[in-house]
């Protein structure tokens, strides 16, 4: 009987060790998992509060109000008191290298020329009858006699492109006065391209012809059609 209980007090004891370890064993573990995550934790509460401060800094009042200068306003760092810089004498725009004085002034040598700088087609008409009867036609005229809606409403009159002075006119003279303007007339390079210019002058010649041409210069099917009408 007190064998028994020995070898009864000895397993418990021993099944106690064995509990006791474990738990120690357990408890170890917690230890080195709270010394892992301890790390992980501290990281992810600094990466989160320096994210925060970046936005703090990303909210400061240089966002609404821009360190730059609204157009036409003074500035104390310049001596002419100016924000806005003139350009360095010389500078030329990418791709407006004006070249070709008769292309982009209607002069040769200074003088207006009585030629055109590209030659004129069926189209290059067309597109300049076009631009005409858009900017022109209320102070000229479908004809071209000076006679537009403004002009009947009170505006002065400009000449007629059939006076003698401008059928002798050289084709610069039109592209000059479409650049710079003339008289009442404002001008319109800032609405009408360089080459489109051009092809309202030819026009404008063309106009002139029309209202101009004698029998003779008419095509051969045109004019016997005008002299039917004419007989009739």
């Amino acid at each position: 009987m007190k064998a028994k209980q020995s070898g009864g007090r000895r397993s418990r004891g021993v099944l106690g060790r064995r509990v006791m370890r474990f738990l120690g064993q357990g408890q170890k573990c917690e230890q080195s998992r709270s010394r892992r995550i301890r790390p992980v934790f501290s990281w992810t509460l600094l990466c989160l509060a320096l994210f925060c401060l970046c936005f703090v800094e990303g909210c400061r009042l240089d966002m609404h109000v821009e360190p730059r200068y609204d157009p036409l306003s003074p500035s104390t760092l310049f001596p002419d008191g100016r924000s806005e810089r003139p350009m360095v004498p010389g500078t030329v725009a990418r791709g407006h290298l004006r070249t070709d004085e008769l292309l982009y002034t209607g002069r040769i040598n200074g003088q207006l020329a009585n030629v055109f700088p590209f030659p004129i087609t069926k189209s290059d008409l067309e597109r300049g009858r076009q631009r005409y009867d858009i900017y022109c036609t209320p102070c000229h005229d479908y004809a071209g006699t000076g006679d537009g809606m403004i002009v009947r409403r009170g505006f002065p009159a400009p000449p007629s492109y059939h006076i003698a002075r401008l059928v002798n006119a050289p084709v610069g003279h039109f592209f000059d006065v479409i650049t710079n303007g003339y008289g009442t007339m404002y001008s319109y390079a800032d609405r009408v391209s360089v080459k489109d210019r051009w092809r309202i002058a030819a026009y404008i010649r063309a106009l002139q012809l029309s209202q101009n041409a004698t029998l003779n210069e008419v095509p051969q099917n045109e004019r016997l059609k005008l002299l039917m009408e004419k007989g009739k």
